[in-house]
Formats: C-alpha cells, sequence, structure tokens
C-alpha cells in the first residue's frame, strides 16, 4: 500500500464530539446561550474545536472550521439542559493537503452522502467542582452513537471558559472505509478538544 497517500487519511469525528461542548456555550460567533439569567455570545478568535489522531506512527491534529449550535443551559440547573450541534464535515483542516483532501470522500466523511454531522444532548449532570457531563447521540454518515462527553465551565466576571475532551472510535461511525477500516495506517481512536470561550450580555442586550 502506498503510505504517500494516508495523509489523505484523516480522524474526523472527534471534532464532533468537541462541538457538543461547543453547545453548550453557544459554539457558533453570536450564538446565545442562557445560563442563570444571562445569555453568552463566544468569542471566535479566542474558542476552538481540535481532534487528533495517529496515521502511520505519527501524531497529527486538526480542526473543524464551521459548526453551529442551539442550546439551551443553565449550569444552576443542568438537567434541564438540550443541545443540538450541526458540523460541517467538509470543513475539517489538519495542515496536510492531501489528508484534507481526503477527508470529505467517500471512504471518510462522505460529504456527498452527509455533508453535516450532528450531536443531540438531551441530558446534562453536574459532577460537581465546575465539572459537567453531556449525553446524548452523535450521528456521522448516518450513523447513530450513544456518547458522553465530560467537561468544565468556569464562569467568572461575566466571562465562561469551557473545555472538554472526549475519545471516540471512528470506525463505529462508518470513518474510514476500506484499506482504512483496520488501524493499520491510521489509528482507530481518535480525540476531540473543545476550548470555548464566552462573555455574558443582559437579557436587555437583544
Amino acid at each position: 500500500m502506498n503510505t504517500r497517500h494516508l495523509g489523505r487519511l484523516a480522524a474526523p469525528q472527534r471534532a464532533l464530539s468537541g462541538v457538543l461542548l461547543g453547545a453548550l456555550l453557544g459554539a457558533l460567533p453570536g450564538a446565545a446561550l442562557p445560563a442563570s439569567a444571562a445569555e453568552w455570545t463566544v468569542d471566535p478568535a479566542k474558542s476552538a474545536i481540535r481532534f487528533s489522531g495517529v496515521q502511520v506512527g505519527v501524531p497529527f491534529t486538526g480542526r473543524f472550521e464551521r459548526f453551529e449550535a442551539a442550546v439551551e443551559f443553565d449550569p444552576a440547573k443542568p438537567e434541564a439542559g438540550h443541545a443540538t450541534v450541526l458540523v460541517d464535515l467538509a470543513s475539517a483542516r489538519t495542515g496536510d493537503v492531501q489528508r484534507d483532501e481526503a477527508l470529505p470522500q467517500k471512504d471518510w466523511f462522505d460529504v456527498k452522502g452527509s455533508s453535516t454531522a450532528r450531536f443531540e444532548a438531551t441530558r446534562f449532570v453536574d459532577k460537581g467542582q465546575g465539572d459537567y457531563a453531556a449525553t446524548g447521540t452523535l450521528t456521522i454518515r448516518g450513523t447513530s452513537r450513544p456518547v458522553t462527553l465530560p467537561f468544565h465551565l468556569a464562569v467568572e466576571g461575566g466571562a465562561a471558559h469551557a473545555t472538554g475532551r472526549v475519545g471516540l472510535v471512528r470506525t463505529e461511525f462508518g470513518v474510514g472505509q476500506g484499506a482504512w477500516a483496520s488501524g493499520q495506517w491510521v489509528a482507530l481512536d481518535v480525540g476531540v478538544e473543545v476550548d470555548l470561550v464566552a462573555t455574558a450580555r443582559s437579557a436587555s442586550g437583544h
């Protein structure tokens, strides 16, 4: 097998979950999320959703550049939270031209068949000390699986900072077909890291 083209393999899903965390604070620029009588606007310049994987033994990282979220989340009442996150799979970027060209193709994200990944969180649990867990369903390439995203939320002086990480197995979502279905060239395990910064605005700011 020509390993020269392995750069095209990429690691999809992590961003996906990462996106959920993004949802928790309204991951889109301008997206608002109610929290303790306040709404939050994410600062895209200070926020990021990253993914990581291993290809032919070499670690790599990437990000999803476009996603949107509809979120209802109050840290004081997490059990009432709900989030729906949509991710543009064609926006995955790793900095490697071959890999970035391969990700949207049929063996990987197959964006012609389904260009959007979806995460719907229906249960939030307060773990204490600013830690939470968001449980819901992640759908990629038409395959849905339960996913729980742990995250830490800090709110201070009108600013919120959410960070989280979740591990996924790409083949559970059909990502990596044919020769890429094994972990020989690209590891099956991928990671998603989310780092979001948001500022609060009063309800009168609508």
